[in-house]
């Protein structure tokens, strides 16, 4: 065996929790402690380790790092992929990308943290997982090509993603249908062609420049919609906007089905909210009319299809993969895990998610334009689903009233600083004119930690003994009676996942983590990493 000393860069902008997470992935992939080239651990930007790991190898796994010396610099595979980002971002012909890429000795490198790069660029979603993370996590869990990792609340995919390109089988659950076309569709391009993809966005192109009038036929898509899903979208669309739509979508139709076709759905879910009557920043169903002359979907849709193109084409480019995992997304709610990973109970080598939080945002009233033209979800299912919905804000007089008395049914089996928020809380709200959403507050937070107690058993059972699961999840807080009541989401899960058997391993504060997305108004108070694993006996 062949020990190296490999000199490790850190990436110039990463936070401290970063940088914490930096050193622990190297320790655990070099099998050797760094130490610091000069200086103190917690300001070196440079480390050394000694390790049997090739350059190369280490190179292509690292999450935080941006080159290494060993007699010659390697570029990290991750700030390599990053890079591809800045390459496409002023929309590069695409002739020109097969010229550029992949990188030969400059490489572009970021500058700061760079988040929507190849398959991880494809639509907006509120609380999108950092890749950098994902990737980190699944180093510091020691898994390797062929092991299994799941997110059984995978939203847009993240982690899945990383798990494919690291060689794992990757299992993915989610109860919003547009979730689950978002997973798969970025775990399917990792094997698609560049050239088809770009000959693809061509084709599409020119028919949407050059093929008649943009008021085309009339509303062929629109019309085989369900009749309660049309009229809710003449409410919410211009009719100049659902012919242009109209005609995108009977395109897409046409199409053999795919991931490349599932990316040009995508890409036309992202720009509904901006043609549509809705207010673009705002998470609740508030209209704001426009004018027709403000509002192009043709346009928008190519350039955003473009931009997903470019992002993708470039990472695949730069790096063909070779030997990706195989990837198993479904539609399903986490507290039936059981009946659909039945096949891998027990055998899950690492679980890596992000649960809503408690008194989540609107996920399906900020996705449902999508839902309803995508054919993923009739708007009449809405309020349904809404209500299976983890963390879910609304709730009915009847369903408000069974859910309160199940906690007082249960409260036993939580832990006491669970009930006692939930009753202080109820005290709080019940000496105060408290308006409706105060009042359902205590029966959604019983709500909520009843789920996700579920949850946490369903994970535990789905591990492998001895394995772990990265729980991600942010604390917020509430005004009940006049007074701030801080609910630290975080260290209640913590408990909670004990309670049901799991043993808590370590809680990682995330605080300086700022949301960039276009809902960062609405991002919650801080996050934290949940490391629980499941007992070995």
């Amino acid at each position: 065996m062949i020990v190296s000393t490999i000199t490790c860069y850190l990436k110039t902008y990463i936070q401290p929790f970063e940088r914490r997470l930096a050193l622990a992935e190297l320790h655990c992939l070099a099998e050797s402690e760094p130490w610091p080239l000069s200086g103190h651990s917690e300001t070196a930007s440079a480390f050394r380790v000694s390790t049997s790991m090739s350059v190369d190898e280490l190179a292509s796994r690292l999450a935080y790092w941006e080159v290494l010396q060993s007699g010659f610099s390697t570029y990290t595979r991750q700030v390599r992929a990053e890079a591809t980002a800045n390459v496409v971002r002023n929309g590069i012909p695409f002739e020109r990308l097969c010229q550029t890429l992949p990188f030969k000795q400059n490489v572009p490198l970021p500058n700061r943290r760079c988040l929507r790069y190849g398959t991880h660029g494809i639509h907006e979603y509120r609380g999108k997982f950092f890749p950098q993370l994902a990737v980190a996590l699944i180093n510091l869990a020691g898994v390797h090509a062929g092991n299994i990792v799941g997110d059984p609340m995978c939203g847009s995919g993240t982690a899945l993603v990383e798990s494919v390109i690291a060689g794992c089988s990757a299992y993915g659950l989610d109860l919003n249908p547009l979730s689950v076309l978002m997973a798969r569709t970025k775990c399917d391009l990792l094997s698609a062609d560049p050239k088809r993809l770009m000959a693809s966005y061509s084709a599409v192109r020119e028919y949407l420049l050059c093929d008649g009038p943009s008021g085309g036929p009339a509303l062929q898509y629109l019309k085989r919609l369900p009749d309660k899903d049309q009229s809710y979208l003449l409410q919410w669309f211009s009719p100049e906007a659902l012919h242009d739509l109209d005609r995108i979508a009977t395109y897409l139709e046409n199409l053999s089905p795919g991931a490349i076709r599932n990316l040009m759905w995508l890409s036309l879910s992202n720009i509904l909210r901006r043609v549509s009557w809705q207010k673009e920043d705002d998470l609740r169903v508030r209209k704001e009319v426009r004018a027709d002359t403000d509002v192009d979907p043709i346009r928008e849709f190519l350039e955003e299809l473009g931009r997903s193109v470019r992002l993708v084409t470039s990472f695949l480019i730069e790096e063909p993969f070779a030997r990706l995992g195989h990837h198993h997304i479904c539609e399903g709610d986490v507290r039936k895990l059981g009946d659909y990973w039945n096949d891998i109970a027990g055998r899950v080598d690492l679980i890596i998610t992000s649960p809503p939080y408690a008194t989540a945002l609107p996920y399906l009233d900020t996705d449902r334009l999508s839902l309803i033209y995508l054919k993923l979800l009739s708007r009449p299912h809405h309020r349904t689903r809404d209500y299976e919905m983890i963390g879910n804000r609304e709730v009915s007089d009847r369903l408000r009233a069974a859910y309160w008395e199940a906690f007082h049914a249960e409260k036993r089996v939580y832990p006491s600083r669970i009930t006692r928020l939930i009753e202080r809380i109820h005290e709080l709200n019940q000496d105060s004119e408290a308006g409706f959403r105060k009042r359902n507050l205590p029966a959604l937070l019983a709500k909520y930690f009843r789920d996700m107690r579920l949850v946490l058993d369903k994970i535990r059972l789905a591990l492998r003994k001895g394995s772990g699961a990265f729980v991600v999840v942010g604390n917020n807080h509430t005004v009940a009676g006049g007074r701030r009541v801080d609910i630290e989401t975080a260290g209640l899960l913590f408990e909670l996942g004990e309670s049901v058997g799991l043993q808590g391993r370590e809680i990682t504060p995330m605080e300086m983590l700022v949301s960039r997305d276009i809902f960062k108004n609405n991002a919650s108070d801080s996050e934290f990493i949940l490391h629980l694993r499941r007992r070995s006996l």
